[in-house]
């Protein structure tokens, strides 16, 4: 198999560092023709400065796309009409519209799309689902995030709820296995140009609820989310991949092997294109996503919140 990626800034060193380890990385594109070089010679490929020059001269199967979100809609239409499949960091789109057209077009042309919402792929996510799933502790009524941190230099042409927040938006929707039917939102800026904090509420039917707490602000990096389900609350954080279950009368920690999320996420990808397991983020499921977004900064504009039918 063989697979491209573009752009090769800030996170996307991650991916390109794993499709190498992985032994399927072909090529390298970037407008920034330095680091391009420097990764197509770090990792002895051939290295583009221009998509359409890739297209040209690579024989590929399928193309990672870690650029910012205002430029994933024309890459990833230019790699869907190519007739490959196509990874997109999240969010797919800024628009949620952009991303209906993507996956119009992948079905039209027989080809996979998917998302990069890594937290699906973190140990500690996994193990909250099965819990859930089996009715372990409960019913899951409530889920509460937080995810703090300096603002990432390489961030630049969105605020903190379509850089973080959807995140915890994905992983909410993939836990209570749902889609919120309202959102309320507060944001606001202090030091940026975009909201650089925001609290984000999701309501989803028999009145269970989502609470995301996001900002650029705090020093400390934390990134934790509760689960509380009718017979426990369980606390997992997603760095250390450590939970906590906190019952009536006891408090269990399961062990847990720690894994690298991004290469489970890429696993699954190049998986799905040689038919060896299911897509776990569906593209439907990050148009969503983006719409629940949209939504946020919509409410946190009009301080009211915003009703949804999400299919």
């Amino acid at each position: 198999m063989k697979i491209v990626q573009i752009g090769t800034g800030g996170w996307g060193k991650n991916h390109i560092r794993i499709l190498s380890q992985l032994g399927v990385l072909t090529a390298v594109c970037d407008t920034d023709s330095q680091r391009s070089k420097e990764y197509g010679e770090k990792y002895s490929v051939n290295h583009y400065e221009s998509l359409d020059d890739l297209l040209i001269s690579e024989e590929f199967d399928g193309a990672l796309v870690i650029t910012p979100t205002s430029t994933h809609i024309e890459i990833a239409i230019k790699l869907l009409e190519a007739k490959k499949h196509v990874f997109v960091e999240k969010p797919m789109t800024y628009k949620s519209e952009d991303g209906q057209k993507l996956v119009r077009l992948a079905e039209k042309n027989k080809v996979i799309l998917t998302c990069g919402y890594i937290e699906r792929f973190n140990p500690v996510v996994s193990l909250v689902k099965n819990y859930v799933k089996e009715k372990k502790f409960g019913e899951l009524i409530m889920l509460e995030f937080h995810r703090e941190n300096r603002m990432p230099l390489h961030i630049k042409d969105v605020g903190i709820i379509y850089d973080t927040a959807v995140h915890d938006i994905d992983t909410a929707n993939w836990l209570f296995d749902d889609t919120p039917y309202v959102v309320f939102a507060r944001a606001g800026k202090i030091k940026h140009e975009h909201e650089d904090f925001a609290s984000v509420m999701l309501g989803y039917k028999n009145d269970r609820i989502a609470i995301i707490s996001s900002n650029w602000i705090t020093p400390k990096k934390v990134r934790t989310f509760s689960a509380v389900c009718t017979d426990a609350v369980i606390t997992s954080d997603f760095i250390s991949q450590q939970v906590k279950i906190e019952k009536k009368e006891e408090t269990e920690i399961p062990r847990n092997e720690k894994q690298e999320p991004l290469l489970l996420e890429i696993q699954n990808f190049l998986g799905v294109i040689e038919g060896k397991n299911e897509l776990v983020v569906k593209s439907h499921e990050a148009v969503n996503v983006t719409r629940i977004a949209e939504a946020a900064l919509l409410s946190s504009q009009k301080g009211i919140p915003i009703y949804l039918d999400l299919k």
